[in-house]
C-alpha cells in the first residue's frame, strides 16, 4: 500500500474522530445512561454505542472493502480478528468510567492496521482539547507539536502509569497489586489516568517514563502503540517479548532500558486473548 493512500486514510480518520469528538464533548456534561458489561466496574453508555456507530458508518461508507474491530461491536458478540486487510480498530470512548464520572481523561482512539501492522493512529481527547496523531515513519504529534519520549535511562528517575483495570478476580487483581508495589519501590511515583490510549500518549510526550497494564484490549492500544513508537519509545509485552496486539497486556516505555527494568520486577499475567 502506497504512502499517499495511508495519508488519505489518516486524513479521513482524523476528520471522523473530530466529528465524533463533538458528540463526546456534548454528552460529557449530561446525565449518562449507564449499563454494565462483564461486571459492575466494566461500564458502557449510550454515547459509546452511538459514537462507534457514527465512526463505523462514516468510514465504511467511504471504504466499503475495509474491515473493522470496534469495542462495542465485539462486546455485543461481533467478530474480533486482525487480518492482512486494511482494518480500523476503534475505541469510541476510551476511559468510559472517567466519562461517566465527569473526569476529562477520556478519548476516541482509532488505529488503522494494514498487513497486521499499525500504520496510522489517532487519539482525540475532546474535553482535554488534545489530539495525538501518528503516521508510520512520519513522527508523532499532539495538536501541532512534535512528540518525543523521555530521555531518562533509569526507572528510578521516572513516573510510571499503572492501572488496576476492571477485573475483580483475585488471581488477576492480586498480582496487579503486587506489581504496583514493585513499581512504587523503584520509581519517583505512579499514576493512573483511566484511559489506556491517553496513558500511552503521555509516555509519547515524555512526561511519563512508562505505562504498564494487564487486561486491556486491542482497541485500547492500537493507536497509542504507533504514537509511542513514532515518538521514539518502545511498546512490548510486559515480559519483554514482541507485543501481540491481541494478548491483552502492554508495556510502553521511553526506551528498552526502562522497559527491561520494569519487566524484571513485575509479574506477567495471562488473560483470555481478544
Amino acid at each position: 500500500m502506497m504512502g499517499d493512500e495511508i495519508q488519505e486514510y489518516f486524513k479521513t480518520g482524523l476528520e471522523v474522530a473530530k466529528e465524533a469528538g463533538e458528540r463526546v464533548k456534548t454528552d460529557f456534561y449530561k446525565i449518562k445512561k449507564i449499563e454494565m458489561k462483564e461486571n459492575y466496574a466494566d461500564l458502557v453508555t449510550e454515547t459509546d454505542k452511538a459514537v462507534e456507530d457514527l465512526i463505523m458508518l462514516r468510514l465504511s461508507k467511504k471504504y466499503p472493502s475495509h474491515k473493522f474491530i470496534g469495542e462495542e461491536t465485539v462486546s455485543a458478540g461481533g467478530h474480533c480478528e486482525l487480518t492482512v486487510d486494511p482494518t480500523w480498530i476503534i475505541d469510541p470512548i476510551d476511559g468510559t468510567t472517567n466519562f461517566v464520572h465527569g473526569i476529562p481523561h477520556t478519548c476516541i482512539s482509532i488505529g488503522l492496521a494494514v498487513n497486521k501492522q499499525i500504520v496510522a493512529g489517532i487519539v482525540h481527547a475532546p474535553v482535554l482539547g488534545e489530539t495525538y496523531t501518528a503516521i508510520k515513519g512520519h513522527g508523532a504529534f499532539c495538536n501541532d507539536d512534535k512528540l518525543s519520549v523521555s530521555a531518562i535511562q533509569e526507572l528510578k528517575r521516572g513516573v510510571v502509569i499503572i492501572e488496576g483495570g476492571t477485573s475483580r478476580v483475585p488471581e488477576v487483581l492480586d498480582p496487579k497489586i503486587s506489581n504496583v508495589k514493585s513499581i512504587i519501590e523503584n520509581c519517583h511515583g505512579v499514576r493512573a489516568y483511566g484511559s489506556a490510549a491517553i496513558n500511552m500518549c503521555f509516555v509519547a510526550r515524555g512526561t511519563h517514563a512508562a505505562y504498564l497494564e494487564h487486561g486491556i484490549h486491542v482497541w485500547d492500544i492500537a493507536a497509542g502503540k504507533l504514537i509511542v513508537e513514532e515518538a521514539g519509545g518502545v511498546v512490548c509485552d510486559p515480559c519483554g517479548d514482541t507485543l501481540d496486539l491481541m494478548n491483552r497486556r502492554v508495556l510502553a516505555a521511553c526506551n528498552k532500558e526502562v522497559a527491561g527494568q520494569i519487566s524484571k520486577i513485575t509479574t506477567n499475567i495471562s488473560l483470555e486473548r481478544d
